[in-house]
C-alpha cells in the first residue's frame, strides 16, 4: 500500500479542517488559537506527512486531557489555563513552531533537504516529547501540595515559575517515554505500510533519545521559568518555545554523535 503525494496532501488537509474545527467546537482552542493549530498541522502533514499528524493529534488530545482533569480544583487555586482550559495562538505556536521548523528541514523542496528525514523524524518527535512532558508535568503536577523551585529547592506555591514536585516529574518522564515509544511505532512500521518515507532511525536504540530528552527539556523549561520568567525577560510561552527548540537541537547533536 503506497499514498501517492497529492493523496497524501488532500488527506492531510482534510484531517486538519477536521480537527481544528473539533477542537474549536469542544473548546479546546479560542478562534485564533484554531487558525494556528490548523497552520501548524499543514506544514507537519506536508513537509512531514500524513503520519505525522497522528503525533500531533495524540499530544493534543493528552493535553487536553491532562488540562481537564481536575480543573474545578485548578480553578479554584487559580491556576487554570484559559476559562475553560482553552489555548490560544500563543500556547500552539510556542509548542508547534519547533516540531514543524523540524518538518521543514527533512522536506526534499527545490533544493534539497537540509537533513534526512530519519533526522527530521527524530528531531520533530524530541520537540513534541519536551512539548508533552512540560505539559502534562505543569498540568498534573500543579495538583501537588508539595513544590519546590527547581533552581534552589525552595518551598513555592503550586503554580509558581519554575516550580517542580515529585508527582510532576512522575508524569514528566511517563508522557517523555510514551512519546518517544509512540513516535517510534508510528513514523517506521506505520510509515512503511503506507509505503511512505520511514522518517526515524530504524533502530530502535534512538528511541532514547527523545525519551531522555523529554524529560531534560521539561526540566530546562523549569529553569528557565525560575531565572528568566521570573525576572521577566521571558514569558511562558518564550520559555516553552526556547525548550522544545533545544530539546530538537540537543537531538541533533546527539544523532551526529552516536549514529
Amino acid at each position: 500500500m503506497a499514498l501517492a503525494p497529492l493523496v497524501s496532501v488532500a488527506i492531510t488537509v482534510l484531517l486538519c479542517v477536521a480537527l481544528s474545527g473539533l477542537a474549536y467546537y469542544r473548546k479546546v482552542l479560542t478562534w485564533d488559537g484554531t487558525m494556528a493549530a490548523f497552520g501548524i498541522g499543514i506544514v507537519i502533514g506536508v513537509f512531514g506527512d500524513v503520519t505525522w499528524l497522528i503525533l500531533l493529534l495524540v499530544f493534543l488530545l493528552s493535553s487536553f486531557a491532562a488540562t481537564r482533569y481536575r480543573f474545578a480544583l485548578k480553578e479554584a487555586m487559580g491556576v487554570q489555563e484559559g476559562a475553560r482550559g482553552e489555548r490560544r495562538a500563543s500556547n500552539v505556536l510556542a509548542n508547534g513552531l519547533a516540531p514543524a521548523f523540524a518538518a521543514v528541514l527533512g522536506y526534499p523542496g527545490i533544493g534539497g533537504a537540509v537533513v534526512s528525514k530519519e533526522l527530521s523524524g527524530l528531531l520533530f518527535v524530541s520537540a513534541l516529547a519536551v512539548a508533552g512532558a512540560d505539559t502534562l508535568a505543569s498540568e498534573i503536577g500543579v495538583l501537588s501540595p508539595r513544590v519546590y523551585l527547581i533552581t534552589d529547592l525552595t518551598k513555592v506555591k503550586p503554580g509558581t515559575d519554575g516550580g517542580v514536585s515529585a508527582l510532576g516529574q512522575l508524569v514528566a518522564l511517563g508522557a517523555s517515554l510514551y512519546s518517544a515509544l509512540l513516535g517510534f511505532a508510528v513514523l517506521v512500521p506505520l510509515s512503511e505500510w503506507l509505503g511512505l518515507p520511514v522518517s526515524f532511525p530504524s533502530s530502535a536504540d534512538f528511541i532514547l533519545i527523545p525519551a531522555v530528552l523529554g524529560f531534560v527539556g521539561c526540566q530546562i523549561d523549569s529553569v528557565f521559568g525560575a531565572t528568566l520568567e521570573q525576572r521577566g525577560i521571558f514569558n511562558k510561552r518564550t520559555t516553552n518555545f526556547a525548550a522544545t527548540s533545544l530539546g530538537a537541537l540537543i537531538a541533533f547533536v546527539l544523532y551526529e554523535i552516536v549514529r
